[in-house]
């Protein structure tokens, strides 16, 4: 067995399992990729132990929280570890490092295992991923599909993946569509933290002798936001702009988001967001047609008042190669038509 010092991030692949002994919520936020949630104390004990050390002090504190402890990493040998042999080795963290991971390794080596503490918890490795993308996102080979709302960006980027192609797919990650109406319904988004762990993944992952196909955004996507580092190589790249027809973009936007005609109150109540950005009259008028589920007036009126003089604005001002970028005709967006674009796309030098 080896010594019991803790370990680097650069040693994580040697572990046949991660254990993160956080309580659950923490975990939800975040936590290193592929590990599992083995609380040492969950939620509710965590509370309480931390009530207690305000009022009572540490020992008090210790003790009762050392048998919530106990009984926890004994329910894990039961349950989530009953199977693992001898041979097993797991690397175990907690926020920084400290008693939660500690006493669970501890636990672990007496038994037999050879499990290991991660040096400075999950704490270190979040440093790591901020690092990571501040060191990967300044050299990547971007191509940014530009082209105003209804262009199938991101169906694109699938159609190139497909293709073999390296895609970063940012609304993927971030669990948005971009756009006022882009809430994934049933699915809420990450938090920032777990969405920057699964996007310096990606980074890592990267060829960057090859191109990296992404889709032109601005800095926030729903609620989570683009780090700067990313943000600005996105906008200093070059730019492949889809040149499509309005009525081709129109039927694409009505197959895309097909489902915002399931409930139209909830949908005339999110066009509410745009009061202040519209004349109220229009919005009324949007509302009506939303709670009507008249899709296709909706969404034509959207792409000619809302969403490109939005694009326009924004894109002028945000991405410098614009003007010199590449322009790919798409006569239409249908899934045919869009393997023939990928095609053309992964052409282009």
């Amino acid at each position: 067995m080896s010594h019991n010092r803790p370990v680097g991030i650069d040693q994580i692949a040697a572990f046949d399992t991660v254990i993160d002994a956080r309580s659950p919520s923490e975990f939800a936020l975040d936590h290193l990729p592929g590990a599992i949630n083995c609380p040492v104390l969950d939620d509710e004990e965590r509370r309480i132990v931390g009530t207690l050390y305000k009022q009572q002090g540490a020992f008090e504190a210790r003790r009762v929280g050392g048998a919530m402890v106990a009984a926890n990493l004994a329910k894990h040998l039961r349950e989530r570890f009953a199977d693992q042999p001898a041979t097993w080795r797991p690397l175990v963290y907690c926020w920084r490092g400290g008693m939660r991971s500690g006493s669970m390794v501890q636990w672990l080596r007496l038994v037999g295992w050879d499990a290991q503490q991660l040096a400075g918890g999950y704490k270190r490795f979040r440093g790591h991923v901020i690092a990571q993308i501040e060191a990967i996102a300044p050299q990547l080979p971007l191509r940014v599909l530009c082209g105003p709302t209804g262009s199938a960006k991101t169906a694109l980027l699938h159609a190139l993946s497909v293709q073999g192609a390296q895609v970063l797919d940012l609304e993927g990650l971030a669990v948005h569509k971009g756009s006022v109406l882009g809430k994934v319904p049933g699915t809420p988004q990450p938090s920032q933290k777990r969405f920057e762990t699964q996007l310096a993944v990606q980074l890592q992952a990267f060829d960057l002798g090859r191109p990296v196909y992404v889709e032109s955004e601005s800095r926030k996507i729903g609620q989570i936001s683009l780090p700067t580092p990313l943000l600005e190589r996105l906008r200093a790249s070059p730019c492949i702009e889809i040149v499509a027809s309005p009525e081709a973009r129109l039927d694409y936007l009505l197959r895309d988001y097909v489902y915002l005609g399931d409930d139209g109150p909830r949908l005339a109540e999110t066009l509410g967001q745009l009061h202040g950005l519209q004349a109220n009259e229009t919005i009324a008028r949007w509302q009506a047609w939303a709670v009507a589920g008249e899709l296709r007036p909706l969404f034509a009126e959207l792409m000619a008042l809302h969403y490109d003089p939005l694009y326009a604005r924004s894109q002028n001002g945000n991405y410098q190669r614009l003007k010199e970028a590449r322009q790919v005709e798409a006569a239409s967006l249908d899934e045919a038509a869009l393997v023939v674009l990928a095609t053309g796309i992964s052409s282009i030098p």
